[in-house]
């Protein structure tokens, strides 16, 4: 945690937020995640796995038919997280200038 603005590390990626900002309209795919983010599978792969770690994001993994199928989706607890966030910075704008 940033102690000054209190935002969570998550938010100190900029994958990692365009990954939760994708969720936050509903459940998506591996596939369909990579194509937003325009990530590796890689790279994808491990930031998922710290959001699913922080309790951001549900990960679910299933077979169609002999495809495996990856689905993500925001946490009720990701969702807060995220709202924290975008309050912040919507303090940062409300700053006088300097």
């Amino acid at each position: 945690m940033n102690d000054r603005l209190d935002i969570h590390e998550a938010f100190a990626s900029k994958l990692r937020i365009i990954l939760i900002t994708a969720l936050i309209s509903g459940e998506k795919t591996f596939t369909e995640l990579k194509k937003i983010s325009g990530a590796t599978d890689g790279n994808l792969s491990v930031q998922l796995s710290k959001l699913e770690e922080w309790g951001f994001v549900g990960v679910e993994k299933a077979f169609e038919g002999k495809k495996p199928r990856t689905t993500c989706s925001l946490t009720t607890h990701g969702r807060s997280e995220f709202e924290k966030y975008v309050a912040a910075l919507e303090a940062v704008l409300k700053q006088p200038e300097a």
